[in-house]
C-alpha cells in the first residue's frame, strides 16, 4: 500500500509500530527513530519534523491515510491546536492500556525491573478533572484581546481557546468573559499567568500582577466576582504575597476523603492532587498496600497536607510525616488538629533532597514507608536504606515512572526488596501524564 500512494512534498510517509510515553507515535526510517504527534500504533500517516537531530526527529501528523480503529474525535474543539491535552484522538481506555503499556516498559528498560503483580489500573471521570493548576496570560495588541489558557502545540504562543474540557466546568465555562475582563484591566499587559484552584464550592484565581491595579481595575474585578462564581487573589512577587483581592474573596478551600472521614482546608497556592476524584481512590489503594495497624509505626515522606499521613492515623498507626516546605508543614499540623489526631501523628521539617544517614536515624525506627515525591522521585533517600535503615514495606507513589524505575532499581538489586506490586493510576486523562504506585517487600535474608 505504501508504494502505491505518493506523499506531499516535503511530508514523510510511514506506518507507525507503537506509541512513548509521551503519547506521541514511533517510526523508525533508516534506523532514526521518528517521534510523531498524533499518530497511533498501525496507522499509516504522512507527517513532517519540525526537531531534526542525528539519532531521532519529532515530527506532527499532516494526514492520516490508514486509520485506527482506537481514534476516536476529540471532544474539545482547540484540541489540534491547544498543547493543553495530547490524546483526546485516542479511545479512553486505550489511552489507559497504553499508559500501562509504557509504564511496565519504562520499570523493565530503566530499573531492570518486573513486578510479581501488575495492579488494576485506577481511573475515574475522564473530563473537567483538572481542580489546580496554571494558566498563561498574554494580551495581543494586534487582537486587541487578552488570550487565557496553554501555550499552542510545537510553540510559546498561547493557544486562542474559548473553553477547555478539562478545567473545572464552572471555569471553562467563564474563558471568554475573563478574557474580556482582562482587556478591560489598566495593567492587561503585566499579567503574566493565572493560578487556579478549585473544590466542590469555590473557585480561587490567582493573578501574577507585575504592577499595581488601580482602583477601577479592582472595581471592575469586584463586579466580575459578584457576577460569576469566582474569587480573585493576587500575587505581586513571591508566595508570600499571594492574598485575596478583598473580604469576600477571602474563601477557605478544602477537600475531603470521606472514606476515611476526613477534611483537609488548603491556600489556593498549596500543593494538592490536581484530580480529587482520582485521589480518593489512589489513598485508598496505598492504604490497602501499605496495611496500617495499631502495631506499625510509619514514615511519609514528601507528605504534604498529609494526604497519607492522616488516613495512616485514622486506621491506628503512629506516623510522622516529613516534608521540606515549612508553609506546607504548618498547613499540615492545621488540618492534623482539625480532624483530632494530634496523638497519632507528628511532623518534621526536612529537605529530603539532601538528607543524610544521621537527620533519618533521628526520625527513629519504622516499620513502613510511604514515599510520594515530585518528579525528582526520592534517590538520596533510598540510597540511604541499610542494616540500620531498614523498612520491612515501602509504598511509592510517584508521578514520574522513570524516576520510579530508577529507584526501584536501588530498591530490588541493591536493598534487598521484591518489587511486590505496581501499577497506573490515570491521575491525568487525555495527557501523556500518569500516576503510579509500587509495592516493595524486605525479602527474607
Amino acid at each position: 500500500m505504501q508504494d502505491d500512494i505518493k506523499p506531499k512534498k516535503k511530508l514523510v510517509l510511514a506506518t507507525i509500530e507503537n506509541i512513548d510515553q509521551e503519547g506521541r507515535g514511533v517510526t523508525h526510517i533508516d534506523g532514526k527513530a521518528i517521534f510523531v504527534e498524533g499518530a497511533l500504533q498501525g496507522e499509516l500517516v504522512e507527517f513532517e519534523s519540525y526537531v531534526k537531530k542525528s539519532t531521532y526527529e519529532i515530527a506532527f501528523t499532516e494526514r492520516v491515510i490508514r486509520q485506527s480503529n482506537l481514534r476516536v474525535k476529540p471532544k474539545c474543539d482547540h484540541f489540534n491546536r491547544c498543547g493543553g491535552c495530547s490524546m483526546q484522538h485516542f479511545e479512553f481506555q486505550a489511552q489507559i492500556a497504553a499508559k500501562q503499556r509504557v509504564f511496565e516498559n519504562t520499570l523493565s528498560r530503566i530499573g531492570k525491573v518486573k513486578p510479581e503483580t501488575i495492579l488494576t489500573p485506577l481511573a475515574g471521570p475522564s473530563w473537567h478533572y483538572r481542580y489546580k493548576g496554571r494558566l498563561r496570560v498574554k494580551f495581543v495588541i494586534k487582537k486587541n484581546k487578552a488570550l487565557v489558557g496553554f501555550n499552542e502545540k510545537r510553540t510559546h504562543f498561547i493557544a486562542d481557546i474559548s473553553s477547555c474540557e478539562v478545567l473545572p466546568k464552572n471555569l471553562s465555562d467563564i474563558l471568554p468573559q475573563l478574557q474580556e475582563l482582562i482587556t478591560k484591566l489598566s495593567i492587561k499587559d503585566k499579567i503574566p499567568q493565572i493560578e487556579f484552584a478549585a473544590d466542590q464550592n469555590h473557585l480561587v484565581l490567582v493573578l501574577r500582577i507585575l504592577d499595581a491595579l488601580n482602583d477601577n481595575d479592582e472595581f471592575l474585578l469586584n463586579t466580575f466576582s459578584s457576577q460569576y462564581p469566582v474569587q480573585f487573589w493576587t500575587q505581586s512577587k513571591g508566595p508570600e504575597t499571594v492574598k485575596p483581592l478583598s473580604k469576600k474573596d477571602d474563601v477557605k478551600l478544602s477537600y475531603t476523603l470521606k472514606e476515611f472521614g476526613l477534611q483537609f482546608n488548603f491556600m489556593p497556592y498549596d500543593f494538592t492532587q490536581i484530580n480529587p476524584f482520582i485521589n480518593q481512590v489512589l489513598v485508598r489503594r496505598a492504604m490497602s498496600l501499605l496495611k496500617p495497624s495499631h502495631d506499625d509505626r510509619i514514615l511519609d515522606f514528601f507528605c504534604g497536607l498529609g494526604n497519607f499521613t492522616l488516613p495512616i492515623a485514622r486506621s491506628g498507626s503512629k506516623v510522622t510525616g516529613i516534608e521540606g516546605s515549612t508553609s506546607l508543614l504548618e498547613r499540615a499540623k492545621e488540618c492534623r488538629d482539625e480532624n483530632k489526631l494530634e496523638s497519632l501523628v507528628d511532623y518534621q521539617c526536612m529537605n529530603l533532597f539532601e538528607i543524610t544517614k544521621e537527620l533519618l536515624l533521628q526520625l527513629g525506627k519504622a516499620n513502613k514507608w510511604l514515599i510520594d515525591p515530585p518528579r525528582d522521585g526520592a534517590f538520596q533517600l533510598v540510597q540511604l536504606i541499610d542494616d540500620q535503615i531498614n523498612p520491612s514495606l515501602i509504598v511509592y507513589v510517584s508521578c514520574n515512572p522513570a524516576t520510579l524505575a530508577r529507584d526501584a532499581q536501588i530498591l530490588v538489586n541493591e536493598k534487598g526488596y521484591r518489587l511486590d506490586k505496581a501499577g497506573i493510576v490515570n491521575m491525568f486523562p487525555h495527557t501523556s501524564h500518569v500516576e503510579s504506585i509500587a509495592l516493595f517487600v524486605k525479602m527474607e535474608s
